[in-house]
């Protein structure tokens, strides 16, 4: 009897034969325990798989298009809608967003939804897939002057000193903010639809362009296009190094 007892040091690795991935060996049957693997564990670890790299390549396109950098989202107007239907009327409601960097690019969009939380956020990706970049003086102002219009929208952009301000109200002055203006002179004839107020301040805003643009168009040195306004030729190689873009 005394040579058929093992000691606790003998019992010790065949406890640990015994239990394998925390189950008994007499759990995991050649039937019910392949099952439940297959269908527990298997079916669970790629379900498990599959939301992990969906949500990675989600992450990954959403740094892509950002190009990780701070957005300015200003929220410029929010309208409740309806819909007619066979029941009745459904209310919705309708956003106005504008996104832009603060370094010269800016875009806007509108988005429709049931809530203003889900309709602030539908806006918001289609203005971040529609910006536009917009040259500018110094990084502050507008290279010249510019004129917009939008059915019965027309708005008129000019440049302005260091130390003017944004002077633009409404819709406007979110567009600019969120641009990276810092000295501009704008006015607003017509219609104050928030609406044509934007879309009439971004045909100015495409239609602006800067000296180096086109001094490569035509193929001429940007020095020779600011020397025609009576500066010396100092002057004019002086106000070409210092235009960036």
């Amino acid at each position: 009897m005394a040579d058929e007892t093992n000691t606790p040091e003998q019992d010790a690795p065949i406890a640990a034969e015994a239990t394998q991935g925390g189950e008994p060996r007499e759990a995991r049957g050649p039937g019910g325990g392949r099952g439940r693997g297959r269908g527990g564990n298997d079916r669970g670890g790629e379900r498990g798989g599959r939301g992990g790299r969906r949500d990675d390549r989600r992450g990954g396109r959403g740094g892509d298009e950002e190009g990780g950098e701070e957005l300015i989202e200003k929220l410029v107007h929010i309208n409740r809608v309806s819909k007619t239907v066979k029941g009745g009327k459904r209310f919705g409601f309708a956003a106005l967003v504008v996104v832009g960097d603060g370094k010269g690019r800016v875009g806007f969009g509108h988005g429709k939804a049931r809530e203003v939380p889900e309709a602030i956020t539908k806006a918001t990706a289609s203005a971040k897939k529609k910006m536009v970049r917009v040259p500018l003086k110094e990084g502050r102002t507008l290279h010249h002057d510019g004129k917009g219009r939008f059915g019965a929208g027309k708005v008129n952009v000019r440049s302005a000193p260091a130390g003017t301000g944004i002077i633009a109200g409404g819709p406007m002055r979110a567009v600019f903010e969120s641009l990276g203006v810092a000295d501009v002179v704008t006015k607003s004839v017509g219609t104050s639809n928030p609406y044509n107020m934007i879309r009439a301040t971004f045909d100015a805003l495409v239609n602006q362009t800067s000296p180096k643009s086109v001094a490569q168009r035509r193929g001429k040195k940007v020095a020779d296009l600011l020397g025609r306004g009576g500066a010396t030729a100092v002057e004019a190689e002086a106000a070409a190094e210092a235009i960036t873009e």
